[in-house]
């Protein structure tokens, strides 16, 4: 009968937070496991120290490497990939033998722990069990006594190895925050904060709850003194907030930007634009373009999902007449199935303050641009989106483009939820248009991802279309030259 592991929590580093169980656990084990690092003792042996029976089987994990300096043929990946197998091998041996085997583990088992990755080789093969600890961030809440989150606020757990950019927008899309794993980070970390607007409230907490444990504001840390054993406490009372608090009297010169970031890529970016995300205090839009904008000292970033664009542009629209500098964001030009229109839909409500759209690049000009000129004559834009319009109405657009032969850019061909709409429209194409008719599908355009495919129309696979698409169909005066370059003549002699 194999033995059985137990990986154990052992809190973060005060011995009377060892929950009684895992106190339990650790008496009763035939073996004693915990990792360490690579010139120190054990942090976790340390801990429960006083737990260990005297004479138990102990075994001493110690990592190759812990700072991502190899000279591993696999890099530090595959150092530490090496080292789980050799040390679940390892603990292997005991089960086999029948021996009970207790891991400690600092904090919890499976919150950024080195148990999980044993947890993961051992369990399909082993009786296991986790038993919980309390994890560091929660002694250094308590530490700083600090309310983390209240309600309905959203606590975001973030490790200080992300790109710095990406952790600033994640600060600023949050309401409380950790951020751990600092160490030689810090700087980056630090000048995160600052980016989104979080430095003032945000604290740091060293060795919590253990021996040499302080805490004092991030601003004041001298980035030389931190060890691997700090976090960040980032409450969420200093989050942003997207209230709004109207003066009696509003600015005379209250003003809304809508602006179009482009197609995806930062080189399509106008500067008329960049220059405006530059010098406004609040961007709001849809989540994925709010992404898009860097964050910065002083933005604050109102994310919402794809349906509400009104009460979007109605909230936009509060925060300019209070006299903050808004921007309203939208993909390509917002003018083009955009945010613009929704703006103006409410405008009204909002007679002091000036609405400006700023032009961006639009989807079908990037998508034709890639496949050569195939607008270089009059063509037509329709969304096969029904969510505004009764499909009935775009089905006689599509056969009065059609019967017009004029070019015709499809937007929001297809969705998770619309899957029909765009086999539909081929088969409608298909009873006025020729079979040959020139077809561009682009996808992704400008990313990395990014392709163009051009077929015809009874070729068109309407099953691989998505939301990531945009569709091109050509006019009487489309041609496709030798190389695979599609235009539109200029004249037309129908």
């Amino acid at each position: 009968m194999s033995g059985r592991l137990t990986c154990v929590g052992i809190g973060p580093g005060d011995p009377e937070l060892i929950t009684l169980k895992a106190a339990r656990l650790i008496g009763a084990a035939d073996v004693v496991a915990y990792h360490a690092g690579t010139r120190t003792t054990s942090h976790a042996r340390r801990i429960a120290a006083d737990l260990i029976p005297a004479g138990v089987v102990e075994e001493e994990l110690r990592y190759p490497v812990t700072t991502g300096t190899t000279d591993h043929p696999g890099g530090y990946a595959g150092a530490m990939a090496e080292f789980y197998e050799t040390s679940a091998a390892r603990l292997a041996a005991h089960l086999e033998a029948g021996r009970d085997v207790v891991l400690l583990a600092e904090g919890d088992p499976m919150f950024y722990g080195s148990a999980m990755y044993m947890h993961d080789r051992l369990a399909e093969r082993f009786p296991t069990e986790v038993v919980p600890g309390v994890p560091a961030f929660a002694a250094a809440t308590a530490a700083v006594a600090s309310p983390l989150v209240r309600q309905t606020d959203v606590l975001t757990v973030l490790p200080g190895t992300l790109p710095e950019p990406e952790l600033a927008r994640r600060l600023a899309d949050t309401d409380g925050a950790i951020i751990m794993k600092l160490g030689r980070t810090f700087p980056a970390v630090r000048r995160a904060i600052e980016a989104a607007g979080r430095l003032d409230g945000a604290l740091y907490v060293e060795r919590a709850s253990a021996p040499g444990e302080r805490w004092l504001p991030v601003a004041d840390v001298d980035p030389d003194t931190v060890p691997y054993f700090s976090l960040i406490v980032v409450p969420g009372d200093t989050g942003p907030r997207a209230a709004v608090v109207e003066p009696a009297d509003a600015p005379t010169a209250a003003e809304l930007l809508v602006v179009g970031l482009g197609p995806g890529p930062d080189g399509w970016l106008t500067p008329e634009v960049a220059q405006a995300l530059a010098e406004v205090d609040h961007v709001v839009g849809y989540a994925p373009y709010v992404k898009r904008v860097p964050q910065r000292p002083g933005l604050t970033r109102h994310a919402s999902g794809n349906t509400v664009e009104v009460d979007r542009a109605r909230d936009a629209l509060r925060l300019a007449r209070a006299g903050e500098r808004v921007a309203v964001v939208s993909g390509g030009d917002a003018g083009v199935f955009g945010m613009a229109a929704a703006v103006f839909e409410v405008a009204d409500e909002f007679p002091d303050v000036d609405v400006r759209v700023l032009p961006g690049l639009s989807a079908v000009q990037a998508v034709a641009a890639r496949a050569g000129a195939p607008i270089g004559g009059d063509f037509a834009v329709v969304s096969l989106s029904d969510r505004l319009k009764p499909w009935e109405v775009i089905e006689q657009r599509l056969r009065s483009i059609a019967t017009a032969d004029l070019v015709l850019a499809i937007y929001n061909p297809a969705s998770r939820s619309r899957t029909e709409q765009v086999v539909e429209a081929q088969k409608i194409l298909l009873e006025e248009l020729p079979a040959d008719r020139p077809v561009i599908v682009g996808r992704d355009v400008g990313r990395a991802e990014e392709s163009i495919t051009v077929t015809t129309l009874a070729d068109l696979d309407a099953a691989a279309v998505d939301m990531k698409c945009l569709l091109i169909i050509g006019s009487s005066g489309t041609r496709t030259s030798p190389s695979g370059r599609v235009w539109t003549s200029r004249a037309t002699r129908r």
